[in-house]
Protein backbone atom coordinates (compact mmCIF):
# COMPACT_ATOMS: atom_id res chain seq x y z
CA UNK A 1 0.00 0.00 0.00
CA UNK A 2 2.65 2.48 1.03
CA UNK A 3 4.71 1.93 -2.13
CA UNK A 4 1.66 2.74 -4.28
CA UNK A 5 0.71 5.82 -2.24
CA UNK A 6 -2.31 4.38 -0.40
CA UNK A 7 -2.46 5.45 3.24
CA UNK A 8 -5.77 4.41 4.82
CA UNK A 9 -5.81 0.80 6.02
CA UNK A 10 -8.85 -0.71 7.78
CA UNK A 11 -8.58 -4.17 9.33
CA UNK A 12 -11.73 -6.19 10.05
CA UNK A 13 -11.91 -8.72 12.89
CA UNK A 14 -8.16 -9.41 13.02
CA UNK A 15 -6.86 -12.66 14.43
CA UNK A 16 -4.47 -10.67 16.63
CA UNK A 17 -6.29 -7.87 18.53
CA UNK A 18 -3.06 -5.84 18.70
CA UNK A 19 -2.38 -6.27 14.98
CA UNK A 20 -1.29 -2.65 14.44
CA UNK A 21 1.42 -2.90 17.09
CA UNK A 22 2.25 -6.60 16.93
CA UNK A 23 6.03 -7.14 16.55
CA UNK A 24 5.57 -9.49 13.60
CA UNK A 25 3.31 -6.99 11.80
CA UNK A 26 5.86 -4.22 12.37
CA UNK A 27 8.61 -6.43 10.95
CA UNK A 28 6.58 -7.26 7.84
CA UNK A 29 5.71 -3.59 7.35
CA UNK A 30 9.33 -3.01 6.30
CA UNK A 31 9.42 0.60 7.41
CA UNK A 32 5.84 1.54 6.54
CA UNK A 33 5.06 1.66 10.25
CA UNK A 34 3.21 4.98 9.94
CA UNK A 35 0.51 3.30 7.83
CA UNK A 36 0.31 0.39 10.25
CA UNK A 37 0.21 2.64 13.31
CA UNK A 38 -2.63 4.75 11.88
CA UNK A 39 -4.69 1.78 10.66
CA UNK A 40 -8.22 1.44 12.02
CA UNK A 41 -9.55 -1.83 13.44
CA UNK A 42 -13.23 -2.76 13.07
CA UNK A 43 -15.43 -5.56 14.34
CA UNK A 44 -17.39 -5.89 11.07
CA UNK A 45 -17.05 -5.09 7.40
CA UNK A 46 -20.16 -2.89 7.54
CA UNK A 47 -18.46 -0.76 10.20
CA UNK A 48 -15.22 -0.52 8.22
CA UNK A 49 -16.86 0.69 4.99
CA UNK A 50 -19.71 2.70 6.55
CA UNK A 51 -18.61 6.02 4.99
CA UNK A 52 -17.77 4.61 1.56
CA UNK A 53 -20.05 5.58 -1.33
CA UNK A 54 -18.51 2.85 -3.50
CA UNK A 55 -17.38 -0.53 -2.15
CA UNK A 56 -15.19 -2.58 -4.47
CA UNK A 57 -14.47 -6.20 -3.64
CA UNK A 58 -11.48 -8.08 -5.03
CA UNK A 59 -12.11 -11.76 -5.70
CA UNK A 60 -10.71 -14.54 -7.84
CA UNK A 61 -14.18 -15.34 -9.16
CA UNK A 62 -17.87 -14.46 -9.00
CA UNK A 63 -20.00 -14.87 -5.87
CA UNK A 64 -23.71 -15.66 -5.69
CA UNK A 65 -25.72 -12.42 -5.69
CA UNK A 66 -22.51 -10.44 -6.00
CA UNK A 67 -21.79 -8.03 -8.87
CA UNK A 68 -20.38 -9.31 -12.15
CA UNK A 69 -16.55 -9.35 -11.88
CA UNK A 70 -14.62 -6.81 -13.95
CA UNK A 71 -10.95 -6.48 -14.81
CA UNK A 72 -8.78 -4.16 -12.68
CA UNK A 73 -8.27 -1.51 -15.40
CA UNK A 74 -11.94 -0.56 -16.00
CA UNK A 75 -12.73 -1.03 -12.30
CA UNK A 76 -10.06 1.44 -11.20
CA UNK A 77 -11.30 3.93 -13.81
CA UNK A 78 -14.74 3.72 -12.17
CA UNK A 79 -13.09 4.21 -8.77
CA UNK A 80 -11.51 7.45 -9.99
CA UNK A 81 -14.80 8.56 -11.58
CA UNK A 82 -16.46 8.12 -8.20
CA UNK A 83 -13.82 10.18 -6.41
CA UNK A 84 -13.89 13.12 -8.83
CA UNK A 85 -17.69 13.18 -9.11
CA UNK A 86 -18.24 14.66 -5.64
CA UNK A 87 -15.83 15.82 -2.91
CA UNK A 88 -17.68 13.79 -0.24
CA UNK A 89 -17.31 10.48 -2.09
CA UNK A 90 -15.07 7.79 -0.64
CA UNK A 91 -14.12 4.39 -2.06
CA UNK A 92 -13.26 1.21 -0.16
CA UNK A 93 -11.24 -1.60 -1.75
CA UNK A 94 -12.13 -4.81 0.08
CA UNK A 95 -9.90 -7.88 0.17
CA UNK A 96 -10.79 -11.16 1.82
CA UNK A 97 -8.64 -13.28 4.07
CA UNK A 98 -5.55 -15.06 2.83
CA UNK A 99 -7.15 -18.48 3.21
CA UNK A 100 -10.70 -18.06 1.90
CA UNK A 101 -10.98 -14.70 0.14
CA UNK A 102 -14.31 -12.87 0.19
CA UNK A 103 -17.37 -14.75 1.37
CA UNK A 104 -20.73 -14.62 -0.41
CA UNK A 105 -22.07 -12.24 2.25
CA UNK A 106 -19.03 -9.96 2.01
CA UNK A 107 -19.14 -9.84 -1.80
CA UNK A 108 -22.84 -8.92 -1.64
CA UNK A 109 -21.85 -5.80 0.31
CA UNK A 110 -19.92 -4.54 -2.74
CA UNK A 111 -21.23 -2.54 -5.70
CA UNK A 112 -18.30 -3.64 -7.89
CA UNK A 113 -16.24 -6.82 -7.98
CA UNK A 114 -12.72 -6.75 -9.37
CA UNK A 115 -10.93 -9.90 -10.51
CA UNK A 116 -7.32 -10.32 -11.60
CA UNK A 117 -7.15 -12.60 -14.66
CA UNK A 118 -4.93 -15.65 -14.47
CA UNK A 119 -4.75 -19.24 -15.56
CA UNK A 120 -8.29 -20.64 -15.15
CA UNK A 121 -6.79 -23.84 -13.73
CA UNK A 122 -4.80 -21.97 -11.07
CA UNK A 123 -5.71 -18.32 -10.58
CA UNK A 124 -5.25 -17.96 -6.81
CA UNK A 125 -3.10 -15.06 -5.61
CA UNK A 126 -1.65 -14.34 -2.21
CA UNK A 127 -3.35 -11.43 -0.45
CA UNK A 128 -0.27 -9.20 -0.68
CA UNK A 129 0.06 -9.90 -4.41
CA UNK A 130 -3.58 -9.02 -5.05
CA UNK A 131 -3.28 -5.77 -3.09
CA UNK A 132 -0.08 -4.83 -4.94
CA UNK A 133 -1.56 -5.46 -8.40
CA UNK A 134 -4.79 -3.57 -7.75
CA UNK A 135 -2.95 -0.68 -6.08
CA UNK A 136 -0.54 -0.51 -9.04
CA UNK A 137 -3.37 -0.34 -11.59
CA UNK A 138 -5.06 2.38 -9.53
CA UNK A 139 -1.86 4.41 -9.32
CA UNK A 140 -1.25 4.09 -13.07
CA UNK A 141 -4.80 5.24 -13.81
CA UNK A 142 -4.49 8.18 -11.42
CA UNK A 143 -1.13 9.18 -12.93
CA UNK A 144 -2.64 9.14 -16.42
CA UNK A 145 -5.35 11.54 -15.29
CA UNK A 146 -2.78 13.86 -13.76
CA UNK A 147 -1.04 14.05 -17.12
CA UNK A 148 -4.40 14.54 -18.88
CA UNK A 149 -6.85 15.91 -16.27
CA UNK A 150 -9.84 15.65 -18.60
CA UNK A 151 -9.35 12.00 -19.46
CA UNK A 152 -12.28 9.82 -18.55
CA UNK A 153 -13.91 12.24 -16.12
CA UNK A 154 -17.66 12.01 -16.54
CA UNK A 155 -18.92 14.46 -13.94
CA UNK A 156 -17.75 17.45 -11.92
CA UNK A 157 -18.28 18.13 -8.25
CA UNK A 158 -20.67 20.97 -9.11
CA UNK A 159 -22.94 18.75 -11.22
CA UNK A 160 -22.94 15.23 -9.82
CA UNK A 161 -25.28 14.32 -6.95
CA UNK A 162 -23.87 12.83 -3.78
CA UNK A 163 -24.21 9.07 -3.73
CA UNK A 164 -25.49 7.28 -0.64
CA UNK A 165 -22.81 5.83 1.59
CA UNK A 166 -22.74 2.25 2.82
CA UNK A 167 -24.30 3.06 6.20
CA UNK A 168 -27.25 4.81 4.53
CA UNK A 169 -27.80 1.89 2.16
CA UNK A 170 -27.67 -0.66 4.97
CA UNK A 171 -30.12 1.42 7.01
CA UNK A 172 -32.51 1.56 4.05
CA UNK A 173 -32.25 -2.20 3.36
CA UNK A 174 -33.06 -2.99 6.98
CA UNK A 175 -36.07 -0.64 6.82
CA UNK A 176 -37.13 -2.10 3.46
CA UNK A 177 -37.04 -5.62 4.92
CA UNK A 178 -39.20 -4.57 7.88
CA UNK A 179 -41.70 -3.01 5.47
CA UNK A 180 -41.86 -6.17 3.33
CA UNK A 181 -42.56 -8.21 6.46
CA UNK A 182 -45.22 -5.73 7.62
CA UNK A 183 -47.13 -5.90 4.33
CA UNK A 184 -46.89 -9.69 4.21
CA UNK A 185 -44.66 -9.92 1.15
CA UNK A 186 -41.69 -11.42 3.03
CA UNK A 187 -42.15 -14.36 5.38
CA UNK A 188 -39.29 -14.14 7.93
CA UNK A 189 -39.67 -17.87 8.64
CA UNK A 190 -39.10 -18.65 4.95
CA UNK A 191 -37.21 -15.68 3.48
CA UNK A 192 -35.75 -17.74 0.63
CA UNK A 193 -33.42 -15.44 -1.32
CA UNK A 194 -35.59 -12.34 -1.59
CA UNK A 195 -33.37 -9.90 0.31
CA UNK A 196 -30.09 -10.95 -1.37
CA UNK A 197 -31.80 -10.37 -4.73
CA UNK A 198 -33.14 -6.99 -3.61
CA UNK A 199 -29.69 -6.06 -2.30
CA UNK A 200 -28.19 -6.87 -5.70
CA UNK A 201 -30.88 -4.80 -7.46
CA UNK A 202 -30.25 -1.69 -5.35
CA UNK A 203 -26.47 -2.15 -5.67
CA UNK A 204 -26.83 -1.95 -9.45
CA UNK A 205 -29.01 1.15 -9.12
CA UNK A 206 -26.27 3.09 -7.22
CA UNK A 207 -28.69 5.10 -5.08
CA UNK A 208 -28.14 8.78 -4.38
CA UNK A 209 -28.36 10.13 -0.83
CA UNK A 210 -31.58 11.99 -1.64
CA UNK A 211 -33.11 8.84 -3.14
CA UNK A 212 -32.42 7.02 0.12
CA UNK A 213 -34.51 9.63 1.96
CA UNK A 214 -37.38 9.17 -0.51
CA UNK A 215 -37.29 5.39 -0.28
CA UNK A 216 -37.13 5.49 3.51
CA UNK A 217 -40.26 7.65 3.44
CA UNK A 218 -42.02 5.08 1.25
CA UNK A 219 -40.93 2.32 3.64
CA UNK A 220 -42.23 4.27 6.61
CA UNK A 221 -45.70 4.61 5.07
CA UNK A 222 -45.72 1.02 3.79
CA UNK A 223 -44.67 -0.36 7.17
CA UNK A 224 -47.36 1.66 8.97
CA UNK A 225 -50.01 0.62 6.43
CA UNK A 226 -49.08 -3.05 6.71
CA UNK A 227 -49.12 -3.03 10.52
CA UNK A 228 -52.46 -1.21 10.58
CA UNK A 229 -53.90 -3.67 8.07
CA UNK A 230 -52.83 -6.78 9.97
CA UNK A 231 -54.15 -5.27 13.19
CA UNK A 232 -57.70 -4.78 11.87
CA UNK A 233 -60.34 -7.51 12.27
CA UNK A 234 -60.74 -9.31 8.95
CA UNK A 235 -58.83 -6.59 7.12
CA UNK A 236 -59.52 -7.47 3.51
CA UNK A 237 -57.52 -4.59 2.06
CA UNK A 238 -54.68 -2.39 3.27
CA UNK A 239 -55.63 1.12 4.38
CA UNK A 240 -55.27 4.00 1.94
CA UNK A 241 -52.60 6.48 3.13
CA UNK A 242 -54.49 9.28 1.36
CA UNK A 243 -57.70 8.80 3.37
CA UNK A 244 -56.70 6.99 6.58
CA UNK A 245 -56.02 9.63 9.24
CA UNK A 246 -54.25 7.07 11.45
CA UNK A 247 -51.32 6.89 9.01
CA UNK A 248 -48.58 9.51 8.57
CA UNK A 249 -49.46 11.88 5.75
CA UNK A 250 -47.03 13.01 3.04
CA UNK A 251 -46.15 16.67 2.91
CA UNK A 252 -46.50 18.78 -0.22
CA UNK A 253 -42.76 19.30 -0.52
CA UNK A 254 -41.73 15.66 -0.22
CA UNK A 255 -43.81 12.52 -0.85
CA UNK A 256 -42.97 11.10 2.55
CA UNK A 257 -40.39 13.38 4.10
CA UNK A 258 -36.92 12.19 5.07
CA UNK A 259 -37.04 9.23 7.41
CA UNK A 260 -34.52 8.97 10.23
CA UNK A 261 -31.40 6.95 9.56
CA UNK A 262 -31.25 3.53 11.16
Amino acid sequence: MRVMGLRELAVVAPREPDCTSHPEAIAFASGATDLLREASVHATLDEAVAQATLVVGVSAGPREFGPVPELPEPTMQRVLDELVAHPAHRVALVFGTERTGLSIVEAARCQLLCTIPGDPEYCSLNLSQAVQLVAYVLRRAASARTEDPGAGITASSSQAPRMADHAQIEGFLAHFERMLIAIGYLDPAHPKKLMPRMRRLFARARLEAEEIHLLRGVCKLGEAAGLAWTGRPGGSAPPDPETDASLPQASSSSPAGPAPRA
